[in-house]
Order: structure tokens, then C-alpha cells, then sequence
């Protein structure tokens, strides 16, 4: 009997484990803290992986109202799992861009398209009046010799952005080209203006991003 209780813990256990790890620590450490920073129906939220993570949103545009929820490695599904503490606070706007570490896991582009709607959908269930912004995907740019899985799929990246410009049409939401005004002309590599490692940007990379994104956060649509 005792053994039998033993397996039944041992294994309610591993069952907890494996619900902790199903991300990253940074990812869990991240999530936790935005659980406790509210956002409110005025506030404008970027929400993303690494490459949204890394922006000081606020000061970029000089507006407290503007606010980071990006987190780095993160994943169409791990964006998915943690909405609901921004979606609660109904905020204005939300400018979403995902799916580059999902094509680097191996994840095909019709997955990562219906996985982006998913997001898309729950935020229109959960926050209807929230007007939803969907940025395309950076290029990338394997001259710099790192994060070689993501560099794999440089050439399923166009093809995807333009899945997401075909929702975005569909859900009667703002798609947003960036992959344009980063990427080499009549290439499929990143501007190496604006990273140093092929994959995030540069201080360069992040104004160019602000300027292309900033008359879409006071447009009142």
C-alpha cells in the first residue's frame, strides 16, 4: 500500500514538473511578472519573443501608456497561454508579432498561420473592442553564422508574412509590413543596418521599427 501511495505522489509530481517546464524559466519568471503589472484600457501593448522583448516600447515612443509583453524565445503558444492577463485589462491596442521560433522547432507555415489566429481569436472573444495590429516577421540573416535553426527558414518567412496578410484581411484587422523595410532588396536577408547577429536588432532596428509603427498607434482605427 505504502508503495503504491509512493508512485501515486512520485508521479503526481513529475506530472507538476512537466507542467513547470513546458516553457522556459525565463518564460515562466516573465509571465509571473506581467500577472502583476495591470493593464488598463488606455494602454497600448506589444506583445511578442525576444525581438518584441527587447524594446524600451516606452520610451521608443515616449508614451507610459505603451507596454512590453514580450518575452524572448517565446512561442505562438506560449503567447496564447499567457493572454488572459492582458486581454483582462481590455487595453486600446495590441500589436502582435510571433511565429519565428516557431519556424525554427520545425513548425510548418499553415501551423504557425492557424496558431497566430488562435491568438487572434481569443483576443477578439476576451477583448472585442481591442483593436489588434498583426506585424509581420522580420527576415533574418545567416552571414553573421548564429541561431542557425532559425536561419533554415529564412526562405519560409515571405511565404508566411503572407498567410498573415491574407488573415488579417479576413478578421478585418491592421496588418503591418516590417519584412519590407528590413530586408536587403531581391534578397531574403535581414538589413545588416539593424542587427548585429542576424536574428535581433540593433538600437538602429528599433527606431526603424518605431518610425514604421508610430502613425499606426495614434491612428484612432
Amino acid at each position: 500500500m505504502k508503495k503504491y501511495y509512493l508512485i501515486l505522489v512520485i508521479f503526481g509530481v513529475s506530472i507538476g514538473i512537466a507542467a513547470q517546464t513546458k516553457y522556459s524559466t525565463f518564460y515562466y519568471q516573465r509571465a509571473s511578472l506581467f500577472e502583476k503589472l495591470p493593464v488598463h484600457s488606455n494602454d497600448i501593448v506589444f506583445i511578442g519573443n525576444s525581438i518584441t522583448n527587447g524594446g524600451e516600447w516606452a520610451e521608443l515612443f515616449q508614451n507610459k501608456k505603451v507596454k512590453n509583453r514580450g518575452i524572448s524565445g517565446d512561442i505562438c503558444e506560449g503567447v496564447f497561454d499567457r493572454l488572459t492577463p492582458v486581454t483582462e485589462g481590455k487595453p486600446h491596442k495590441i500589436f502582435l508579432m510571433i511565429g519565428i521560433n516557431d519556424l525554427a522547432r520545425g513548425s510548418s507555415v499553415d501551423s504557425i498561420a492557424a496558431a497566430t489566429l488562435k491568438i487572434i481569436r481569443k483576443i477578439q472573444s476576451e477583448s472585442p473592442r481591442t483593436r489588434i495590429y498583426l506585424q509581420s516577421i522580420l527576415p533574418v540573416n545567416d552571414s553573421f553564422g548564429m541561431f542557425q535553426g532559425h536561419m533554415k527558414r529564412k526562405a519560409d518567412i515571405k511565404p508566411l508574412n503572407e498567410k498573415l496578410r491574407q488573415m488579417a484581411n479576413a478578421e478585418k484587422i491592421t496588418f503591418i509590413d516590417l519584412y519590407s523595410h528590413f530586408v536587403i532588396p531581391d534578397t531574403e536577408l535581414m538589413n545588416p543596418a539593424y542587427t548585429n547577429d542576424g536574428l535581433h536588432l540593433t538600437g538602429e532596428g528599433y527606431i526603424k521599427w518605431v518610425e514604421i509603427v508610430k502613425p499606426y498607434l495614434k491612428a484612432k482605427k
